[in-house]
């Protein structure tokens, strides 16, 4: 419900953007300035509507009910739709057809004057000029038609035409209506000139609706309609009016009236009239009979000059003509929509036209009413039309709101009914008084009261004009056109040959001696008999549905020879199975296809009977599902072992066909006549009653195959339809590698082989559970067949591709096999006979596994031996770890008295050689398969070589020199690292052409090899050189940092995951390091320069690592992107530091060690960064509510935000004004101010110092997160957290007091009191902090020099207002009263006070000593000695 008004107006701004789009275009095509600007300002006024509609249904929808909203909605959404029919009317067309609707309004006028001025043309001329008139008047009338259907040019001008036609026939029957000599024949010429005028405006609206909407339905009717009602009613007017000579104005009108008609056969494709298809037959064959009999009466009376007759026999004619027409366009029109690809309008809720038409004459009588020169007797009827048609709408109405299922269109259209009758009454009552009482008050009133109703009933027009109670309009095929158009040109004949015959028969009636006009006049009759004949003969071949029902028995009958055939081959046993589908997929094919055709059987029968439009859809459905049913039926009998199952199913299939088809033949006979005899009923009945008979036969057959057909058929056929794929056509481009497939594809091949063992365990053991390996066992083969065939396209050779999908299918019916074994034991678990076989089966299955294993690695035995090596070279990596353990912790010791020169040959020599391998391996990594595998084998020898060399190498260093020796082995580690990356690398690249990015990537990583091979050589000769061993170590370090951060930064997503505690872990290191490498660049000794390279190598790649595979399912990836950028920032931080490092190594000055510090703070803030975001990781559930270090956090940073508050308060502080005294500089007020600002400023930045000390103190773990010693740690806690209260609680009273102290309400005493507690909180505070912190941090630095502030900033408030104390000391005065009386009481007052204040005093020191005791009870143990000190 609330998705509505959001959706609609979305819908009102994308149709506002079209209009305003199409405004512009029909502004740039009109070369009229005015009218241009018209458009435009029309097309703005409604963006502007619309945007008021929009708001007001915002406000609405936020006060749903509301009914003051609901009205204003009304009144804006009337307003819309005013502004749009304004825009309408503005378009080219449009605006011309209002034009000559006013030029007919405006000529009309004329009619309703009393009395007409004498004629001063004979009778004879003034006829003539009617005649004439008329005639044109006709003409234009179909013109404007014609011409509504075309471009709004040809509507502008033929409706301008229109208009001047219309004036020349009101000229011409005013004129004759001023001939006739006695007021009644007058006032009959004035009503039919009358009834001419309002015709012509309905006509002229019907062809702006039409022309504004081409497509809407009803409307091409409805012009058709206007059209003949003008021809009717100058007719009417002409018979009045013209004394010819009988038998002549007969043939004037008859010709008029089919001019008229000719225009239904132009696009017959709305409905014309309710009539059935052999409704239309049978008025064809009436009216034919009608117009035949006329004929012979037209000949025969002209002949003898019975003139009268001769006009009697016309009128006939014509009228029968006009029936033939209609009935033929309506059959026209049932034809076409009758074709299986067509579809047929659907009626509207009401006929908006029809509400339009209304809404023009009551707004015309209306006018009429208010018209100052109207009579009386004009005033009644005026009224009178008012009645007539707000009556038909209040009926329509009634109509309208009973058919719609919609409840605001239902209680919308009683509503407006309501309305237009409300206000039609009241305006019958002032009528009435009008006509009591014919003065100028009561036409006043009568004015009024039109208004509402013109509103109410345009208010009912609007609405009723809602696209959705429009008319669908029919869509009729190209077929269906077709089908409509012999019907069309017979009837096109029959019009075109009577004018004929009519106009001849006008001149021999005339002249009846003139015997060439006979012969035309013969011909003409023979052409109209034998068009209507042919238009009966079309109309009974075209009947909708034979054609269907032709085509539907041929398709029944091609399926009962097939059935047949089936049927033999069954019987004589040779119908080969169908192997490309399932039998349970053809069970439901049958029961989907026999449920579709017993859905259709009734509607067949409906429309059989006497829905003839209606016989060719249902027929061509129900034949469409018979040819799929034949066929699921043949191959399901073939798949079914059991041959009396199969003869069954045949057999009824092959009933349901036949009863079908009988069913067809009776369908075809009745025809979706309702005329039809009843034997023809009857047979229809029986036919639709076997038919039933034999679709519930078919269904209870199909429903027993399936339920004993069991589960296991579908997986079989699963297998089947995977080992049937491979062999399939050629597949597109594969995405991957055969290296991707072939790794794939060994996975699912060893799942395969453990499912099978598991089936031979669990067919012993617990044989219901085999159904689930079994689903398990089907899944994996259809993955594995998946991958099968893109292997098999990029496998090396066409050979190997098929040994692979052969090897794949041999398995797939292996596995088959053993699924249908398996269905078979868990339906009688007990026989042994089946559990052998399954385990044959089984391990037949597992043989066939191997086999395709084996094909695999024949196809690719380069990839295969990258794999081998792969693995190979991870264990000496491992190895390797395991050596510089050993190393670090000093027991790598060496063998004999061996020294590093003896293995420095040895490793050069290895390492070189390894390069040539590596060159290659790289250059056969596209080459084929066999020297891949050489050259992979080759490269992991020689590693292993080297490692064993650099390992003996690093031994004879000897074990007093440990970093050394790690140094030397983590540069044979980086080797070995970089060569498994581009045996990787390799094993991608394999087979790809040149341009590929795996190529490009396999380029990257020979790069690296060859790196970290000449830094294996490098440090292998600055081993034993004690001045560069440590520099080169460092630069070793430093290129392995930077390979460590392109692999972080590359997107390949980490094996395994860990969790961010782990990830915190590893970035403790980070800051020791931090500490070594600063002391290693200040010290500048080569030792301290190799334990930071071994150190920062360790830290910052666990650092890394830990990084990317930290994972936390709660935390969201922002989180996890941050903390891989902070990861990354804090990487590049370090790598930075130590290049400075190097460069001090290099030309140590002071300057350069000056700037250790900033390198190595800008490492601690990214690590603080780091953590922060590692602690974000950790997931929601890692902060404790509970935990008192959070509190503690939290409480601080409350405190900093009130003291911040407070010190706003102060800023806006200004003290009270008053006068100057001598010499002042400063005021005491101004004073204060200052300092209790400075005091907030300077706890504010205490508060947040002791935050972040409390933050570092959980980040070293002197305070656990979780507190270990929760007793311990909690206690400090809320030592921490009490004083940050009460620093901000003093913050807070301080400002109080200086606010006071500003105004003049309160004494200086407690402000300096205030200030007082302000500083002793404070040192209460960094007591708390310095308790756990470590002295030497940058934090704790920080929060020293933040409590120093407050302490000064506070010693300045108290000394200022201890001096302002004492200069008001002298300011004050005492006043001595004279009199000795006065003066007593004086002193013994001022004892008094004195007393009393010794008294409070005495009491409040009592006060703060009890308040002091309770607090201490509450500080924590460490605290307790620094408050006594």
């Amino acid at each position: 419900h609330h998705n509505g008004p959001r959706i609609a107006a979305r819908e009102v701004a994308q149709a506002l953007r079209s209009l305003s789009q199409a405004a512009r275009g029909v502004a740039a095509n009109t070369s009229d300035p005015q009218a241009q600007s018209a458009m435009l300002d029309c097309a703005s006024d409604v963006m502007d509507k619309a945007n008021n509609l929009i708001e007001e249904a915002r406000k609405a929808v936020a006060k749903p009910g509301d009914p003051e909203s609901q009205q204003r909605l009304a009144q804006v959404a009337k307003a819309v739709s005013q502004a749009l029919n304004r825009c309408v009317n503005c378009l080219p067309g449009q605006r011309d057809v209002d034009a000559a609707i006013r030029m007919v309004g405006e000529a009309s006028k004329r009619l309703l004057s009393d009395s007409f001025p004498p004629s001063t043309k004979s009778f004879q001329e003034a006829q003539s000029q009617l005649n004439q008139a008329a005639a044109g008047l006709n003409q234009s009338a179909n013109e404007l038609v014609q011409a509504s259907r075309g471009t709004p040019q040809d509507l502008a001008k033929s409706s301008g035409k229109f208009g001047r036609d219309f004036n020349e026939f009101l000229q011409a029957g005013v004129e004759m209506a001023s001939q006739s000599p006695n007021k009644e024949d007058q006032a009959q010429v004035v009503s039919n000139l009358k009834s001419i005028s309002m015709s012509s405006s309905k006509l002229l609206l019907a062809a702006k609706a039409l022309s504004a909407d081409p497509a809407a339905p009803n409307l091409k009717n409805q012009l058709a309609a206007a059209a003949r009602a003008v021809t009717d009613s100058i007719n009417q007017l002409i018979t009045m009016c013209t004394q010819q000579a009988p038998g002549q104005k007969e043939c004037d009108n008859a010709l008029r009236e089919l001019e008229t008609v000719k225009e239904l056969l132009e696009n017959p494709t709305q409905t014309v009239n309710d009539m059935s298809y052999f409704n239309c037959l049978d008025s064809v064959m009436e009216n034919s009979k009608v117009l035949g009999e006329s004929m012979a009466g037209i000949s025969q009376n002209a002949k003898n000059s019975k003139l009268p007759e001769f006009g009697d026999s016309i009128s006939a004619a014509s009228k029968a003509l006009c029936g033939l027409t209609e009935a033929a366009a309506q059959a026209a029109y049932l034809v076409g929509v009758s074709d299986p690809n067509s579809q047929a309008g659907q009626q509207g809720l009401v006929d908006p036209t029809q509400f339009a038409r209304a809404n023009q004459a009551i707004q015309m009588a209306c006018q009429n009413l208010v018209d100052p020169a109207c009579t009386q007797s004009q005033v009644l009827s005026a009224a009178t039309i008012v009645a007539k048609h707000t009556s038909a709408l209040c009926n329509t109405c009634r109509l309208a709101s009973s058919r719609t299922a919609n409840p605001v269109a239902k209680r919308q259209f009683v509503q407006s009914a309501k309305e237009v009758a409300n206000s039609t009454a009241n305006l019958v009552k002032t009528i009435k008084a009008l006509d009591g009482e014919f003065n100028e008050e009561n036409r006043e009133r009568c004015r009024a009261a039109t208004a509402p109703l013109i509103e109410a009933v345009d208010n009912l027009t609007a609405f009723a004009s809602n696209p959705e109670f429009a008319t669908i309009p029919a869509q009729i095929s190209p077929e269906g056109r077709r089908a409509m158009e012999p019907i069309v040109i017979s009837a096109k004949t029959m019009l075109e040959s009577s004018a004929g015959l009519i106009q001849t028969a006008r001149s021999l009636a005339v002249n009846p001696k003139d015997p060439p006009q006979w012969s035309v006049l013969a011909g003409h009759s023979r052409t109209v008999s034998d068009s209507i004949k042919k238009l009966i003969t079309n109309m009974r071949d075209k009947a909708p549905g034979q054609r269907e029902c032709d085509e539907a028995i041929e398709v029944l009958n091609r399926c009962l020879r097939e059935v047949d055939q089936a049927s033999l081959a069954a019987i004589s046993q040779q119908l080969a199975p169908r192997q490309d589908i399932s039998q349970e997929a053809l069970h439901n094919q049958m029961i989907t296809a026999v449920q579709e055709i017993s859905n259709l059987i009734e509607p067949v029968a409906a429309a059989a009977r006497a829905e003839a439009s209606q016989l060719g859809h249902k027929v061509s459905q129900m034949a469409q599902y018979f040819e799929p049913l034949i066929m699921a039926a043949v191959g399901a009998a073939s798949k079914t072992p059991n041959h009396q199952q199969q003869m069954n199913l045949l057999d009824q299939t092959k009933t349901l066909a036949e009863s079908a088809l009988q069913m067809l033949y009776t369908a075809k006979e009745a025809g979706g006549n309702p005329k039809q005899a009843a034997h023809t009923q009857e047979a229809l009945e029986e036919a639709v009653q076997m038919m039933k008979e034999a679709v519930e036969d078919l269904t209870t057959t199909l429903n027993e195959a399936a339920s004993a057909a069991g589960v296991v058929g579908g997986m079989v056929d699963s297998i089947t339809q995977a080992i049937n794929q491979l062999d399939e056509g050629p597949m597109g481009e594969p995405e991957g590698t055969f290296v991707d497939y072939q790794t794939t594809m060994v996975k699912t091949a060893k799942a395969i082989a453990v499912t099978v063992q598991e089936m031979v365990t669990k067919s012993t053991t617990n044989p219901d559970e085999l159904g689930i390996l079994a689903n398990q066992l089907t899944h994996d083969y259809g993955q594995l067949a998946q991958e099968a065939k893109p292997a098999a396209l990029t496998a090396e050779n066409e050979e190997i591709g098929s040994h692979i999908k052969r090897r794949v299918q041999e398995l797939g019916h292996g596995c088959a096999a053993l699924v249908t074994k398996a269905g078979a034991l868990q339906c009688s678990p007990s026989d042994a006979y089946t559990k052998k076989e399954l385990i044959e089966t089984a391990r037949k299955v597992s043989e066939k596994v191997s086999h395709v294993l084996a094909a695999l690695q024949a196809g690719n035995r380069g990839t295969q031996a990258c794999i081998t090596a792969a693995s190979a070279v991870s264990g000496i990596i491992a190895d390797l770890d395991t050596t510089i353990m050993f190393a670090t912790a000093g027991t790598l010791n060496r063998e004999n008295s061996e020294t590093f020169a003896d293995h420095r040959e040895g490793i050069l020599k290895t390492a070189k050689a390894l390069v040539e391998d590596t060159k290659v391996l790289v250059q056969n990594a596209t080459a084929s398969q066999e020297k891949l595998a050489q050259a992979a084998q080759s490269s992991v020898s020689t590693i292993t070589r080297l490692a064993e060399v650099v390992k003996l190498g690093a031994a004879s260093l000897g074990s007093e020199d440990p970093e050394t020796q790690v140094v030397l082995i983590n540069a044979v580690k980086d080797v070995a690292k970089a060569l498994g990356d581009l045996i990787g690398a390799t094993k991608a690249a394999a087979g790809k052409a040149g341009d590929d990015p795996a190529v490009y990537q396999l380029k990257n990583s020979a790069k690296v090899m060859v790196t970290n091979v000449t830094s294996l050589l490098k440090t292998v000769k600055a081993v034993e050189d004690e001045a560069t061993k440590g520099t080169r170590a460092l630069e070793a370090t430093i290129e392995h940092i930077r390979q460590e951060l392109a692999v972080f930064s590359s997107p390949v997503p980490p094996a395994k995951v860990s969790t961010p505690e782990d990830f915190i872990r590893m970035t403790k290191g980070i800051t020791m390091a931090t500490a070594k490498a600063v002391a290693a660049g200040n010290s500048c000794r080569q030792e301290d320069v190799i334990a930071t390279a071994n150190l920062s190598r360790r830290a910052i790649a666990d650092m890394l690592r830990s990084c990317k595979v930290a994972y936390h399912p709660e935390v969201s990836g922002d989180v996890r992107q941050r903390a891989l950028r902070f990861g990354k920032e804090c990487a590049d931080g370090y790598l930075e530091l130590l290049e400075h490092v190097l460069v001090i190594l290099q030309k140590p000055t002071h300057e350069l060690k000056q700037q250790l510090a900033g390198y190595s703070k800008r490492v601690a803030s990214s690590v603080t960064e780091l953590i922060q975001a590692a602690e974000a990781m950790k997931g929601t559930e890692w902060v404790d509510p509970e935990d008192p270090t959070v509190i503690a956090e939290n409480e601080l940073l409350g405190a900093a935000a009130a003291i911040e508050a407070a010190a706003k308060k102060l800023e806006q502080l200004k003290p009270r004004a008053k006068p100057k005294q001598a010499d002042e500089s400063l005021n005491f007020e101004e004073q204060i101010l200052e300092a209790a600002k400075s005091i907030a400023a300077a706890t504010s930045a205490l508060v947040k110092a002791a935050s972040a000390a409390q933050r570092e103190l959980v980040a070293q773990g002197k305070v656990g997160a979780i507190p270990a010693n929760a007793v311990d740690d909690g206690q400090w806690s809320q030592g921490l957290i009490s004083a940050a209260r009460m620093v901000a609680a003093a913050t807070n009273n301080l400002c109080e007091a200086a606010n006071a102290a500003v105004q003049g309400h309160a004494s200086e005493e407690k402000l300096i009191s205030s200030a007082k507690q302000v500083a002793a909180s404070t040192a209460q505070l960094l007591v708390a902090c310095k308790v756990k912190a470590d002295h030497d941090s940058e934090a704790m630095k920080r929060l020293q020099a933040a409590g120093n502030a407050v302490k000064r900033a506070s010693d300045n408030l108290v000394k200022a207002a201890q001096k302002a104390a004492a200069f008001q000391d002298h300011d004050e005065t005492v006043v001595v009263k004279e009199k000795m009386v006065g003066g007593i009481a004086q002193i013994i007052a001022a004892q008094e006070e004195m007393l009393r204040k010794e008294r409070e005093l005495e009491e409040a020191r009592k006060k703060l000593a009890m308040i002091r005791q309770q607090q201490y009870k509450f500080l924590p143990s460490e605290l307790r000695d620094e408050e006594q000190n």
